[in-house]
């Protein structure tokens, strides 16, 4: 009995741990809220209770509570310690963001492939990455500044809605381009009301708008579209890969690599611990 009490109190820690990890995710640049969602195997989860909250709301919410409860902390708290972190040491700390990817996406395979795979389950994969992969590169060439307002706020608030629905699709790709990045951030750290109103609404009206119509998708095309999602996953993460660290120093490139197996080493642990202790 007390082993079992033991492993529901790990596991809750985990659960705000990964929170954590997904807030981090949805703030810091070059990370998918969504992609660790997806990762920690709470994207569905999140996206039936967005989708229909009121149904799924005593079967979901007790669920989600320590994913959210970590996802604030990660957002609003531990985010300044980590943005220090890639600020003084960008390459090794998105290196161990890159293993912790990448240890979990044998999982992600196999839970795609749950209800069989197809042709086109391949093919949607291939496309995804296809797709995410000119984005992002289309996003770094066309490098426009803009002035901040209400309406580009509604912008940040459906490109952070979106990051999280769309998992891949980082709002910070989307906002530093623009400009628009650091005084969003800023404006949410500082509970600037002129960021955080225009910002909710466009978050609430991208979930109202999409969550639904993705939930659906899953519910139809559950192997296409979760391969899709993979795709994505790859292709995001490719993207954020450092490659120009690995060959400034040897030193550097060493601790790199460190990083990256650190990183993978921790994904696979966390994915056996799951697998073990796996709760309907």
């Amino acid at each position: 009995m007390k082993q079992e009490k033991n492993f529901s109190i790990a596991r809750l820690f985990l659960k705000v741990l990964q929170g954590a990890l997904i807030g981090l995710g949805a703030v810091l640049p070059g990370i998918s809220g969504g992609v660790l969602c997806v990762v920690f195997g709470v994207y569905k989860t999140i996206m039936e209770f967005l989708s229909e909250p009121f149904k799924n709301f005593k079967t979901h919410v007790p669920k989600l509570i320590p994913i959210g409860i970590g996802g604030v902390i990660g957002f609003l708290g531990v985010a300044n310690l980590l943005s220090f972190l890639l600020d003084k040491y960008p390459a090794p700390s998105v290196c161990v963001f890159i293993g912790l990817i990448s240890g979990m996406l044998p999982s992600l395979f196999r839970e795609a492939g749950q209800q069989g795979r197809s042709k086109s389950s391949y093919i949607s994969m291939v496309v995804a990455m296809i797709f995410i992969f000119a984005l992002l590169i289309g996003l770094k060439v066309l490098s426009v500044e803009i002035e901040p307002n209400f309406v580009w706020y509604l912008f940040c608030g459906f490109s952070l809605a979106l990051s999280v629905i769309a998992p891949g699709m980082s709002f910070s790709t989307l906002l530093m381009p623009l400009g628009l990045y650091e005084p969003f951030v800023g404006g949410i750290g500082s509970m600037d009301f002129s960021v955080l109103i225009p910002g909710g609404i466009g978050a609430l009206a991208t979930v109202i708008l999409f969550a639904k119509a993705v939930n659906m998708l899953f519910d139809k095309f559950y192997s296409v579209a979760f391969h899709a999602i993979i795709g994505i996953v790859i292709a995001a993460t490719i993207m954020i890969i450092p490659f120009a660290s690995f060959t400034v120093s040897v030193g550097g490139c060493i601790v790199n690599i460190i990083c990256l197996v650190a990183g993978i080493v921790a994904a696979l642990m966390l994915d056996k611990f799951n697998q073990k202790y796996a709760v309907e």
